[in-house]
C-alpha cells in the first residue's frame, strides 16, 4: 500500500513518465472516461495501488509530451483501453506503470529499437533511472511485466539476473480486440500464481 506522502512524491517525481493501473469506469464505448485523471485526487485511491506489480512499456508512444501526472497510459488514443477492460478486477489492478525508456516519445517502436540499438548509453542510463524508481516507490521483489517483447526483451537482458519475477505480456497495441486481450491478460496471471509469485 502507499501512503499519501509516498504518493505526492512519485507523483511529483514521477508522474510526467509513469501511472498507475487504476482508470475511471468505462461509459458509453471503449475508450470513454480513458483520460479522466481526478480518480487521482481521491485519497481511497490509496487503498488501490501496489508498487510490487510493474507494468513496463517500451517508451512514450503518444505524440508530443504528457502534461499531467499520471497521464501515461491513460488517454483515448492508441491501445491503451484494452489495458483497462483486461486489468479490470483482476490481481493486476492498481500496478505501477512506466516506460523503461523515458523522453523519447515515438509511435513506431522499430525506430525506438533501431535508435537504442545505435546508442547503447541511452539504454544503461534508463535502467539506472528504472531501479531508482522503484527504489522511489517502495518496490519489494516486484512482479516485472513487460509490454511487448521489445521492452521485455530490455528488462530481461539488463535486469534479469537481479529481478527474478519478470514475466512477458502481449503489447496491448496488438492487432486484437479488448477481450482477446483480456484473455492474455488472465493468462499471465494465472503463469504467475503457478509460479507462485502471487499469494
Amino acid at each position: 500500500m502507499i501512503n499519501k506522502q509516498k504518493f505526492d512524491f512519485i507523483k511529483e517525481k514521477h508522474g510526467l513518465h509513469a501511472s498507475w493501473a487504476v482508470w475511471a469506469n468505462e461509459g458509453d464505448t471503449p475508450t470513454s472516461n480513458m483520460g479522466d485523471l481526478s480518480i487521482f485526487e481521491k485519497d481511497e485511491i490509496l487503498l488501490k495501488l501496489n508498487p510490487n506489480i510493474i507494468l513496463v512499456g517500451l517508451n512514450l508512444s503518444v505524440s508530443g509530451v504528457v502534461l499531467n501526472p499520471f497521464q501515461n497510459f491513460h488517454g483515448s488514443g492508441g491501445g491503451a483501453y484494452k489495458i483497462r477492460y483486461g486489468l479490470k478486477d483482476t490481481d493486476l489492478w492498481g500496478a505501477y506503470m512506466t516506460d523503461i525508456i523515458k523522453d523519447f516519445p515515438e509511435l513506431e517502436s522499430g525506430n525506438v529499437m533501431s535508435y537504442l540499438s545505435n546508442n547503447p548509453s541511452v539504454v544503461d542510463k534508463n535502467i539506472v533511472s528504472f531501479k531508482e524508481e522503484l527504489k522511489d516507490i517502495g518496490a519489494s521483489n516486484p512482479i516485472i511485466i513487460g509490454f511487448g517483447n521489445h521492452a521485455f526483451r530490455i528488462l530481461k537482458r539488463n535486469l534479469g539476473s537481479e529481478f527474478q519475477k519478470m514475466i512477458k505480456l502481449m503489447h496491448y497495441s496488438h492487432f486484437i480486440n479488448r477481450e482477446n486481450y483480456r484473455e492474455e491478460v488472465l493468462s499471465v496471471i494465472r503463469e504467475i500464481r503457478e509460479r507462485g509469485w502471487l499469494l
